[in-house]
């Protein structure tokens, strides 16, 4: 179940990034089937981003447990964690080639499962590659966000009906 909502409960962004100055900004929440704790665990494995997260083909470490590098729609950005408070909050932000980005996630324990509000704040800058990720379009921001809760549903989906609970991936 997906839906645009009308404000923003008590979300966090990382400093530097609020949605004014951002170039394409979307907010969207979900009800997922799964307790908060499998849906943290599988938001803050980024090294496991790439068996899930649609455009993510590819993750590493990066300098200490809060870093990452990810291939992102095959464009290289250096990710940083910047919220982790299990099980209530991730959020990471990361910088690549002519863009800067954040997502924030929220998830709150529901009767259902986990109510999760997710943000996703894209600002362009100098691109200095040819083919640098095009956030231009409107859609951009709003299609990913809506990928990613798409595919975090089916993960837990696919845990609560049975699959592996401590391990929900493939």
């Amino acid at each position: 179940m997906l839906h645009a909502p009308d404000d923003r409960p008590d979300i966090h962004e990382p400093y530097g990034s609020p949605p004014d100055p951002s170039h394409r900004f979307c907010q969207a929440q979900a009800v997922v089937p799964t307790a908060p704790g499998t849906v943290f665990a599988l938001l803050s494995a980024m090294a496991r981003w790439p068996l899930w997260v649609p455009g993510v083909t590819g993750a590493g470490p990066g300098p200490g447990d809060a870093r990452a590098g990810l291939l992102l729609h095959g464009h290289r950005v250096e990710a940083v964690v910047t919220e982790r408070a299990a099980p209530g909050r991730f959020a990471w932000s990361g910088t690549g080639d002519g863009v800067r980005l954040y997502q924030v996630w929220r998830l709150t324990a529901v009767e259902d499962g986990t109510h999760v509000v997710t943000e996703y704040g894209v600002t362009a800058g100098r691109v200095t590659a040819p083919g640098a990720l095009d956030v231009a379009s409107p859609s951009w921001t709003r299609r990913l966000n809506a990928l990613w809760l798409a595919q975090l549903d089916g993960l837990a989906a696919r845990s609560a009906d049975g699959g592996p609970s401590q391990d929900p991936l493939p």
